[in-house]
């Protein structure tokens, strides 16, 4: 009896019971789609290019420690320049600044949320710019779409980001190198690896600044230890290699940092970005965000660094993969064209113009355009209206067969009108 109801009992198919089985997940940072370095489970966030902090820590410390080092050895044998005061001030420096490097690169910038959709009023707004122009469904290309916003009274336009899905808040910007929109983008340091944005831009003038006092300090005590030593400065630089090597190298960086220092002063006190200083020119209109010297001092050294608006070490299902299978219909629809989603061009960044004045995009930069008046001329001539020129690969060629009736004597600037 018993193996008869054993045998009438349905087992459950595998694709039932796979499933029934939790969905797999993992840290958010492990799935994230930029492309960012982390380290310690998500809590140290690193930009695209990290690895040059080796470099930077060696043009840092190369110098620094190798000045330490004279000053202690000058300081055992009796040296009438070296004291305990100089090498502590060179020590306390070189830490500050390794401090504020690592602060500024292994930092959250102020990356901003990506979207896994686009917005209700953007969902089934497939077009692009370059799809409209492929498709001649307008003679000229669409401007960005783009929304007005009020900052302090004025009128900011947010542009509308094709990666992450979002309209950027004002002042934010997407980075190419870490795929990223970030917070008050500033630029993106090649030197500490790392975006400058808002979370870290406090640290990153820390760190220049203190840059900048070291590469002081040692020229200017490196230069005294030649002055001070017995003899003429000539046969003093003659038996010290070490100070006169240190002096010039000092010399060199101090118009490279130095200079980057006194250049974001000057950003600071105005209450630019360096991305508005070289994009917008606040100098020909009114900066929205200036709020007088002592105010806009005051903005970034007593303001509280906000918290981040991301938490990469939060658990996400993996199937999800930061995107659902809306998102990824919706990016299938682009694949199936020329142009990949990852292709995507900025119309503000085009050198190119046609006649009516618009910029062209890259990807029409290189078109054989006489090749195709030729093609076309040609199936006019043999009275056949085919426009086959800009079919996908992928897609049946019956789909492109329209043929409109054209006039015996019909020329080519009347074909566009059918």
């Amino acid at each position: 009896m018993n193996n008869t109801s054993n045998q009438n009992m349905v087992t459950p198919s595998p694709s039932i019971a796979a499933s029934a089985e939790p969905p797999k997940t993992k840290r958010l940072y492990q799935v994230w789609p930029g492309n960012n370095k982390f380290l310690c489970g998500g809590r140290l966030v690193f930009g695209h290019d990290a690895s040059s902090l080796f470099l930077t820590s060696f043009l840092i410390g190369g110098p620094a420690i190798t000045f330490c080092i004279k000053m202690l050895v000058a300081l055992k044998h009796g040296h009438p320049i070296a004291s305990q005061p100089i090498l502590i001030g060179a020590a306390v420096l070189t830490i500050l600044d390794f401090i504020f490097l690592f602060l500024t690169s292994g930092r959250d910038p102020g990356i901003i949320p990506r979207n896994s959709r686009p917005p209700e009023d953007e969902a089934f707004d497939l077009s692009t710019p370059y799809l409209d122009w492929m498709s001649n469904k307008t003679p000229n290309v669409k401007i960005p779409r783009i929304k007005d916003v009020k900052v302090n009274g004025m009128t900011v336009k947010v542009k509308f980001c094709d990666t992450c899905l979002l309209y950027r808040p004002p002042r934010a910007s997407h980075c190419s190198i870490c795929n990223n929109c970030v917070q008050k983008f500033d630029h993106h340091c090649p030197w500490v690896g790392q975006c400058i944005g808002l979370r870290n831009y406090p640290f990153f003038i820390l760190f220049i600044s203190s840059s900048t006092l070291l590469c002081l300090y040692v020229f200017s005590f490196s230069w005294v230890n030649l002055v001070r030593q017995k003899g003429s400065l000539w046969f003093a630089m003659s038996h010290d290699f070490i100070s006169v090597a240190l002096i010039v190298y000092c010399f060199i960086a101090i118009w490279f940092v130095g200079g980057l220092t006194v250049f974001h002063l000057y950003l600071i006190s105005t209450n630019q970005t360096t991305y508005e200083n070289f994009r917008y020119r606040y100098d020909r209109k009114e900066n929205p965000y200036r709020k007088g010297l002592v105010s806009n001092f005051k903005e970034l050294s007593c303001a509280r660094i906000p918290t981040s608006l991301v938490n990469f070490r939060e658990w996400v299902v993996e199937e999800d993969d930061y995107q659902d299978e809306s998102y990824r219909t919706y990016n299938s629809e682009f694949d199936k064209g020329f142009v990949n989603p990852k292709q995507k061009f900025d119309m503000e960044m085009g050198t190119m113009y046609g006649k009516d004045s618009m910029r062209v995009p890259n990807i029409l930069k290189d078109l054989d355009y006489s090749g195709i008046d030729d093609n076309l001329k040609k199936k006019v001539g043999a009275k056949d209206g085919t426009f086959d020129i800009f079919v996908p690969a992928d897609q049946d060629l019956k789909y492109s067969q329209w043929k409109p009736k054209i006039a015996p004597n019909a020329n080519i600037g009347e074909i566009g009108k059918l």
